[in-house]
């Protein structure tokens, strides 16, 4: 969950810097779970015909417009981790092949070291870094 806040209230809106794979999938997680919940209440709602069916659906468009730019943010940051622009989000555009490539790319262990995007999120603090990104070692 912490994982889903950041991303959400941390990061809003900030498409700059590196999301490590672990922020990503948990914001996905946490996403469908929001959905599958707000959609089966709607569901349910109107089998039982319970007023407000409609009101789900309304909650769900709120929160899928109002999550859209966290969403985009933590897709970007995460091309970034892997050294990759955010142009590459167009990749799912591509039929079928470009969903597939997106999604091995998210699932991919980002860059290990300095990219021109910023230090790995792994890394040490930057106290402990020397001039080119590498960690200091302690002899």
């Amino acid at each position: 969950m912490k994982w889903y806040k950041k991303a959400l209230i941390e990061n809003y809106a900030n498409f700059s810097g590196r999301a490590r794979r672990q922020e990503y999938w948990m914001f996905v997680l946490f996403q469908i779970l929001i959905f599958f919940f707000l959609a089966f209440l709607s569901n349910l709602f109107e089998e039982f015909k319970i007023f407000g069916s409609d009101v789900f659906l309304t909650i769900l468009g709120i929160y899928a417009l109002a999550t859209l730019i966290p969403w985009l943010a933590v897709n970007v940051r995460r091309l970034h981790d892997t050294g990759k622009s955010g142009g590459y989000l167009f990749i799912n555009f591509i039929p079928i092949v470009g969903r597939i490539w997106y999604i091995v790319l998210m699932a991919t262990n980002g860059d290990n070291s300095l990219n021109k995007y910023s230090p790995d999120p792994k890394m040490p603090l930057e106290d402990e870094i020397d001039d080119i990104g590498k960690p200091l070692l302690d002899d």
